[in-house]
């Protein structure tokens, strides 16, 4: 890596860091507690967020897993590998995100209702994709396999969305905030979006890296064999 290039990394991932700071000291001193559950409504600021964020990761497995099976190019099968590993770190913060809020507003850790469910099933859809991966040993049979699995997985998104409108749920539909509280949420948005992006970029650099020296390594020991047996 160049020194620009790497200028621009480290760059990034320290505005990253005061972003989250900045955010953080938002949360604790200018949005205001709210009068029914108190500090603990504070965690909405990260729990939405991420959600959202464990979406967008969601779909960019979706449209690589399309992209891979349209055009069979390795680096969309890189790509969802990426995002799937990253879907599966942010849903399960949403969840322990969503399980903290819970036991304050419910009394409970956790309640079988739709979008609680679903979103569970939504994490270990994509603890699956990333544990079956590595089983499959071809390159080509693991991508279809992914691009397959990524696109029907990727059908629990819409049910965690729209299961709390069509179902009956204790998971409120909206939740009103104070202009200073919206305002605080607006900003989470941001470094969440930035970690999530640049975990995705940082991971599908390494998974093209990680490709292109097994490509030498299989160029390499053919060679290697000849050489023994001459």
């Amino acid at each position: 890596m160049d020194t620009g290039r790497r200028f621009l990394v480290y760059g990034y991932w320290l505005l990253t860091v005061v972003l989250f700071a900045a955010c953080i000291l938002m949360m604790l001193n200018y949005a205001p507690v709210e009068s029914t559950m108190g500090p603990v409504q504070k965690i909405f600021y990260l729990h939405l967020p991420v959600a959202i964020n464990t979406f967008v990761a969601c779909f960019v497995v979706f449209v690589a897993s399309v992209g891979y099976l349209w055009q069979r190019r390795l680096w969309w099968d890189d790509l969802a590998a990426a995002a799937g590993k990253v879907a599966a770190v942010f849903c399960a913060v949403l969840l322990l995100t969503g399980m903290i809020w819970g036991k304050s507003a419910w009394g409970q850790w956790w309640t079988w209702s739709p979008r609680l469910t679903f979103s569970l099933v939504l994490f270990l859809l994509y603890v699956v994709y990333v544990m079956i991966r590595p089983t499959i040993e071809s390159a080509q049979r693991r991508a279809v396999v992914g691009a397959t699995y990524g696109i029907a997985a990727f059908l629990d998104v819409p049910l965690v969305y729209v299961s709390v409108k069509l179902m009956p749920d204790i998971h409120p539909t909206s939740i009103e905030l104070a202009p200073a509280m919206k305002l605080t949420l607006m900003a989470w948005f941001v470094p969440v979006t930035l970690l999530m992006a640049g975990l995705v970029t940082v991971r599908y650099k390494l998974n093209r890296r990680q490709r292109a020296a097994a490509s030498l390594l299989a160029v390499d020991t053919p060679n290697a064999a000849l050489g023994e047996t001459t």
